[in-house]
């Protein structure tokens, strides 16, 4: 069974993402795949850091997915009120530290997390990021696809 932990933010002063039809399409190809029982989907919304390192800790992800907006410095998620705030490379990396060996894939659908899964690289053998900027479609549209594969068995590779 691979568990998969999609974590999600789209701040509430930031460009507004489509982050729900991202899971739902991807859940739908997972629920279609012939591989469906191997796989457990779980979601978080609205995350700040706490609740990725939380989710981890509750969930033991053996992939980790991240939708939202990137920046050159790291991630944006949101603070206690909603509002964006930067995770850095540095505090995430400490995330993906703590539980290397247990996670096989992160994915970073995010503009500019390119540098970010450098970083995590050292502790996860599979790290897919954007290197630009990417239009929401098509970020949707890799996903989805990523998913459809790795639920037909193609693995992340």
């Amino acid at each position: 069974m691979k568990t998969i932990l999609f974590i999600a933010a789209n701040p509430k002063d930031s460009v507004r993402l489509r982050l729900d039809e991202e899971i739902r399409e991807i859940e739908d190809g997972l629920n279609r795949s012939i591989h469906r029982e191997e796989f457990r989907l779980h979601q978080k919304w609205a995350v700040r850091l706490k609740d990725v390192r939380r989710a981890m800790f509750e969930v033991n992800p053996h992939v980790v997915h991240f939708s939202g907006h990137g920046e050159a410095e790291g991630l944006l998620l949101e603070d206690d009120s909603g509002n964006a705030v930067i995770a850095n490379a540095d505090a995430l990396t400490a995330l993906f530290r703590i539980e290397e060996g247990q996670i096989e894939c992160v994915v970073l659908n995010a503009c500019h997390s390119i540098h970010l899964a450098k970083a995590i690289n050292a502790h996860v053998k599979y790290v897919i990021a954007m290197p630009n900027a990417i239009p929401d479609q098509a970020a949707r549209e890799f996903a989805v696809g990523f998913y459809d594969a790795f639920g037909a068995g193609k693995g992340v590779k």
